[in-house]
This record gives C-alpha cells, structure tokens and sequence, in this order.
C-alpha cells in the first residue's frame, strides 16, 4: 500500500525528508492499509510542546467499525525523535519553509507517513514546469509519428 501526495512535488521544493511514525486507532489503520487516506490538503505542524502533528489529512471511516463519533480530518500525532524535531525547528526558524506530508505506506505492518521540509514555489516556476512537460509530450508524438 502506497498512497502519493501528487500536488506537492508539484506545488513545492523538497529540501530533506523524514520518515515518521503515525498513532492512529485500529479502525483508521484498517482503512489506511487499504489505501483510504488523502494527503492533498494537509501539512505538518509543530506545536509549543514540541509535538508534530498531521493536520487535515482526511481517512476515511472503516465500513465495519462504530463511527458514531468519527472525524476523519482530525489531527494526528506524528513519532519523531527529539533531535530530528529541533532540528526542524531550527531549519524552518524563519526562512519561509514548510513541513508536508509526501507519502503514506506500510512497512512490516505498520503505517509510516514520510514527510518533506520544503519550500513553495512561485506562479512562474509552476507554468514553467507545465510548458516543459508540454514540450517534452510533443516530441514524443513527433518522434512516434516518424517511426
């Protein structure tokens, strides 16, 4: 199971990556190993006390399980060591950058988030991007039409 956050390479700058662990209950497990989460709108923040959070994240409720009081978009603590916390805090200590969740998998049964410091990008480098991927799909066809 392997579930991308396809906006942000787009989006963002990746600087460094992290791979973190995710408490979540056994129902929301269930429905992320079958691939039941969206990344598209949520980040990572870190708190006073030091904590990492996933903010907005949306999973969705597991079919067999009681989800009277289930809020899927509810913020969920990430598992960092302590040094890698304070050194994000002091990479990201006022240079505009930022902390995004980049892809969800399982690895020998439990679920890890990998998350990337990075660095949005400006209007132009994104219609950049768009007008060189353009390219590069017309000289494929060109050159598929010739053969």
């Amino acid at each position: 199971m392997k579930v991308i956050n396809r906006k942000a390479k787009f989006n963002y700058d990746f600087l460094e990556e992290f791979e973190t662990g995710i408490i979540l209950t056994g129902a929301e497990v269930k429905s992320v190993k079958k691939a039941q989460i969206s990344l598209n709108e949520a980040f990572v923040k870190i708190d006073v006390n030091g904590e990492v959070w996933l903010v907005n994240s949306h999973i969705h409720p597991y079919k067999f399980a009681d989800n009277r009081n289930y809020d899927p978009t509810r913020s969920r603590k990430l598992l960092l060591h302590k040094k890698e916390i304070l050194s994000l805090l002091k990479k990201m200590e006022g240079r505009n950058l930022t902390l995004i969740p980049v892809l969800c998998y399982t690895f020998r049964g439990k679920v890890k988030l990998k998350i990337a410091l990075a660095r949005g990008k400006k209007q132009w480098e994104k219609r950049e991007k768009i007008k060189k991927k353009d390219l590069e799909r017309e000289m494929a066809r060109s050159i598929k039409g010739m053969t």
